[in-house]
């Protein structure tokens, strides 16, 4: 008459950027080592190696990083020392100091952030050589005069 689905309650299906799987450091703790995670991150603390997530990465503002980042999107507020590399966007707030290495496909700094080092954004991009920049200039000129004419 009533149909019963049993369904195993030990199994919870989450979104990894789900905030009841944030993983946190808090200030006064000191890590050595490599931190591998597939959900977020909110450090501030120490943390001194390698930190790899699929989730988001947020650096607060008392939070230091001596080290390498991986992730999918990053908030710095605090002190980065080393590479980070962020599939989506990485956010420089306003008290984020980094010195390093970037590489991210979108980049928002808010006025007041300090950032001394590279950064590569975005996809591949074409090389122009400078003779291809010639050709283009000529096509350019000879379709002004075409038009002229």
């Amino acid at each position: 008459m009533f149909k019963s689905e049993k369904t195993n309650s030990n199994i919870v299906k989450t979104n990894i950027n789900s905030p009841e799987l944030l993983n946190r450091i808090v200030e006064g703790t000191s890590i050595e080592g490599q931190i591998n995670s597939k959900s977020n991150i909110r450090i501030d603390g120490f943390l001194k190696g390698t930190v790899i997530t699929q989730g988001r990465l947020v650096l607060g503002p008392e939070g230091k990083i001596e080290g390498e980042i991986q992730c999918n999107n990053a908030d710095i507020e605090g002190t980065l020392n080393g590479t980070i590399n962020v599939k989506e966007l990485l956010t420089l707030k306003t008290s984020a100091k980094l010195q390093g290495d970037i590489t991210t496909n979108k980049l928002a700094i808010e006025p007041g952030a300090v950032f001394s080092g590279t950064c590569s954004m975005g996809g591949i991009l074409k090389d122009i050589k400078h003779s291809d920049l010639e050709k283009e200039q000529n096509k350019d000129l000879a379709t002004v005069r075409e038009q002229s004419a």
